[in-house]
């Protein structure tokens, strides 16, 4: 399937602070959705896409990324 598949729903997920480290898929996805897990950097444009399933993730306004350890 390709991303002009009507056939393909891409999710848009809101994520706070708690969310980081970001990663896809989620904890929460449902097994059929499952792919090879992947860290996405969100903290320099406030969003990002998976390159996997295309998941679009955006920081929710107001998110302030506490940066190191």
């Amino acid at each position: 399937m390709t991303a002009a598949d009507p056939a393909v729903t891409q999710e848009t997920v809101l994520i706070g602070a708690e969310h980081i480290p970001l990663y896809c898929p989620g904890p929460k996805a449902p097994l059929w959705s499952m792919h090879p897990r992947v860290f996405l950097d969100i903290a320099v444009t406030g969003s990002v896409r998976c390159p996997y399933c295309s998941t679009e993730y955006l920081l929710k306004p107001g998110t302030v990324i506490k940066h190191g350890h």
